[in-house]
């Protein structure tokens, strides 16, 4: 295996221009890299090989992204008998594919092209199911069935399924819609071609390379595999010996798991998840589809799915991302918000390693082992607006103490004081009013309401009213206050 050394001067994560384009990301064998810690490569370096060892993978690779950056990537075994593997190998990637049709998705939305909430067959005529909606289908709660009509779709070319008709059968709805998660591959291959409708025509895949790829510079993500990549295999479950396993075109159902992809730009693709890139899609945007779009399916749920992004919790920590399976292929990409750090795990097998798993594994090592050093404190932009920083400190739903506090961008954060009650981060509207970003009060809106001297009375909150006082009998607290007041 050749192994392009780090430099002191590339530093981890480094490009520069190569025989691709650019120089792919080194890879750490033994302990060769230059930015974690010597104790936390060699962890990262042992999961991978274990992993490898124990799933009988012909090759496995690794990468933990953090701050925006990959900070580390580790390979063991061979790109399908070649003697190189490196960072610019392609993988096919499965139904990570899916993230990126989601994202296609929601960039239409915010664009004004579709709401959410909209039935299918507004925009695509002879929808097998045009009541579902876009959210449905993109949160896998539609009804639709699991798989398309016809043989094995993963295994046979997509001539045999030239229409949409042709992917679902006399029953293409299942289950009831809205009611429940259940995993529909035929589910995206709408969604591709809600894209390419609303696209006047063009192809998915052009679609994504246009808007997706080519602003955060994934050039080796590609709807067919180009040199150098890969092959993939099946592992005989009794034996170490294999057999190739077949690379069909999958035509219509291509975006529900098509693409191939490098590690170098699933990195990019982690850090873009993690943080949002305005070129593409904003991190408000991201942060809706982090959200569990269908209910769990036990009382306390360990994996869910919302808007294009599985979520699952693992050892206190939720990671959201999406793993991905083809025949001769494994992949999965977690992210941690909280850590603002990736794992990724891709390797050329139809089976064996428990690769979503390892993936998972790499950033929960990296927490212990360099747990993450906060962003240094640092003062808001101006100008001030003094009438926004007289609003902050303390106000009160009936006697519950909450601090209201200025953020960014005339942003507002609303938080309880006693350790219960209701917190949500608000953004800032053209009209003067703020919306609700996050828990119980997402979506609602926040007025300030003056008093007929023009001065501040109180905080209406989706008819919750926040005063100055608790239960100040000058103020408006609805139901009114006894007038004789708190008494001892």
């Amino acid at each position: 295996m050749t192994i392009t050394d780090s430099t002191e001067s590339q530093g981890a994560g480094a490009s520069e221009s190569g025989p691709y384009g650019r120089v792919p990301l080194p890879l750490d064998t033994a302990e060769t890299f230059t930015d974690l810690l010597p104790r936390t490569r060699r962890a990262l370096l042992r999961r991978l090989a274990v992993g490898q060892a124990e799933g009988r993978a012909p090759s496995m690779m690794g990468a933990v992204v953090r701050g925006g950056r990959a900070v580390w990537t580790g390979a063991r075994g061979s790109a399908g008998g070649r003697e190189m593997l490196h960072a610019d190998v392609q993988y096919r990637i499965g139904s990570i594919t899916k993230t990126f049709v989601a994202v296609l998705v929601m960039r239409l939305r915010d664009e004004g092209l579709l709401c959410l909430e909209d039935p299918v067959g507004r925009y695509l005529e002879g929808a097998p199911v045009p009541d579902a909606t876009i959210a449905q289908l993109l949160a896998h709660s539609s009804g639709l069935a699991a798989e398309a009509r016809g043989p094995w779709w993963e295994r046979t070319p997509g001539e045999l399924r030239p229409e949409s008709a042709d992917l679902f059968g006399d029953r293409p709805r299942l289950l009831p819609p809205g009611r429940r998660h259940h995993y529909s591959n035929p589910g995206y291959a709408l969604l591709g071609a809600l894209v390419e409708s609303l696209r006047g025509g063009t192809p998915w895949y052009v679609v994504l390379r246009r808007e997706v790829l080519e602003p955060l510079g994934m050039g080796r993500t590609t709807r067919h595999p180009e040199m150098p990549h890969t092959e993939g295999w099946a592992v005989h479950p009794w034996a170490d010996v294999m057999l190739p396993e077949p690379a069909q075109d999958t035509g219509l159902m291509g975006p529900a798991g098509q693409l191939w992809s490098t590690l170098e730009d699933l990195c990019r693709w982690a850090a873009f998840l993690l943080r949002g890139d305005e070129r593409v899609l904003s991190a408000t945007s991201l942060a809706e589809m982090r959200t569990p779009a269908v209910p769990p399916e036990t009382g306390g749920w360990d994996a869910g799915f919302g808007l294009g992004l599985q979520l699952v919790r693992r050892e206190g920590r939720t990671l959201v991302g999406h793993t991905g399976s083809m025949p001769g292929f494994l992949a999965a990409l977690w992210t941690d918000a909280e850590q603002d750090t990736a794992g990724i795990v891709l390797a050329n097998c139809t089976s064996g390693p428990a690769v979503p798993a390892i993936a998972a594994d790499l950033p929960g090592i990296v927490a212990e082992h360099e747990p993450r050093i906060p962003e240094p404190w640092r003062p808001l932009p101006g100008p001030l607006e003094p009438e926004l920083l007289a609003l902050t400190g303390p106000w009160y739903w009936g006697a519950n103490p909450h601090v209201l506090r200025l953020r960014a961008e005339r942003g507002l954060e609303l938080a309880p004081l006693s350790g219960t009650g209701r917190s949500s981060r608000f953004r800032a509207e053209k009209d003067g009013t703020w919306t609700g970003l996050d828990g119980y009060y997402q979506g609602e809106t926040l007025k300030v309401v003056q008093g007929r001297d023009g001065s501040v009375s109180h905080l209406d909150l989706g008819t919750f009213v926040f005063t100055r006082g608790p239960y100040e009998p000058s103020e408006p607290v609805p139901g009114g206050v006894d007038p004789e007041g708190w008494r001892a």
